[in-house]
């Protein structure tokens, strides 16, 4: 199958989905529209739970067993791999958009695996409740801070730490791009590469500092 722009997607624009429904009906096919774009879910529950971010819905159906499939416009392009429904709820489905997938092919090809930056933070997204909540000076960023899981605001050994990023740091920019609900921080490391230098803005109490990461691999 030839490859697609998924950057291009519009609401409302007619899509396919292809997949093995209930894992009993090979090769269905269902059609739908762009139902919404630019969406963040977490998939699957507890700790096998993974956060989703800039997912297409669509009201295509994708019946269990759909995961995995292509998601094609009317010329016939890949534009999103099949991933997730919203259990108990009708027509709402999501796919990683193929320009995502892309990099994940191109590591396989070359890697026989996929390969992941990593930076090693927790953080939590500031808006303007969590600004007012822990009287900080910005309505943006990502805030390192712990997370209830691990205890840890940086990880050890991690390229953070390399770096000299601090709990209560705030990233504001990564390479000069605003980190924001519009762009996360998951966001700007995934679009990377292992072995890319970036550079931080990050608030830290009344100073603004410039920060150069090395992203490194994460490890399995």
């Amino acid at each position: 199958m030839i490859s697609g722009d998924s950057d291009s997607l519009e609401i409302g624009q007619t899509v396919v989905a292809i997949g093995n429904a209930l894992g009993q009906f090979s090769n269905s096919v269902s059609k739908g529209i762009v139902s919404g774009l630019s969406r963040s879910i977490t998939a699957g529950s507890g700790a096998s739970s993974e956060r989703l971010e800039k997912v297409i819905q669509t009201d295509a159906a994708i019946n269990p067993g759909n995961s995995g499939g292509p998601l094609l416009n009317l010329r016939g392009e890949v534009i999103g791999i099949n991933s997730a429904i919203v259990s108990g709820a009708q027509n709402v489905g999501f796919a990683i958009p193929v320009n995502r997938a892309k990099k994940a092919i191109r590591d396989v090809e070359r890697y026989n695996k996929i390969i992941y930056p990593y930076l090693g933070v927790s953080y939590v997204m500031v808006n303007e409740e969590i600004k007012n909540a822990r009287n900080l000076s910005v309505d943006y960023g990502a805030l390192v801070a712990k997370s209830d899981s691990t205890g840890q605001a940086v990880v050890p050994n991690s390229p953070a730490v390399k770096s000299g990023l601090q709990e209560g740091d705030i990233i504001l920019e990564v390479d000069g791009r605003k980190i924001s609900y519009n762009y996360t921080l998951a966001e700007a490391i995934q679009s990377r590469n292992v072995g890319d230098k970036i550079t931080l803005k990050i608030k830290r109490g009344d100073a603004d500092l410039n920060i150069e990461v090395v992203l490194e691999e994460k490890s399995s």
